[in-house]
């Protein structure tokens, strides 16, 4: 699934993401960030490791953005619930390693962060609808059951 076909609004998200590949000594976090812009999804990939250098998306390079603590790349999404494959070089060995990793983000995990302009449509309405149940709706209960007495 797509930014467009999730109805994701320009605006920063956090998701969960699942990583599977490579020794499993390194993991990253999870849930993850992610911003909107433009259509175009882009994570925030937080290793437990400080020892990546850099990671290959699609073929393009991506360095750390971050000088200290564990290594932290901005990489692109494509499309969420599709696994993704990556590449991370670790230089945690005696000579620097590519290892291949694959990280799918799930859609229904999706969820409004920050200040963003956040998610429109079945989305809002869906949160209104829970909203409704979880309060309004126990609180007219209450007031009925307190008429009839």
């Amino acid at each position: 699934m797509t930014a467009e076909e999730l109805n994701l609004k320009d605006g920063e998200y956090t998701a969960e993401v699942t990583m599977e590949g490579g020794s499993g000594r390194a993991t990253i976090d999870s849930p993850t960030d992610i911003s909107v812009k433009d259509g175009k999804v882009t994570a925030e990939i937080k290793w437990s490791s400080s020892h990546y250098d850099y990671m290959l998306v699609d073929g393009e390079k991506f360095l750390p953005v971050n000088t200290e603590g564990n290594s932290v790349f901005e990489v692109p999404v494509a499309e969420f619930d599709k696994p993704m494959t990556v590449m991370a070089d670790t230089t945690a060995m005696s000579v620097p390693h590519e290892i291949e990793y694959t990280l799918t983000f799930a859609s229904d995990t999706v969820t409004v962060s920050g200040s963003g302009s956040g998610m429109s449509g079945s989305v809002n309405i869906a949160l209104w609808i829970a909203v409704a149940v979880a309060v309004f709706i126990p609180a007219v209960t209450r007031m009925r059951r307190k008429e009839k007495k």
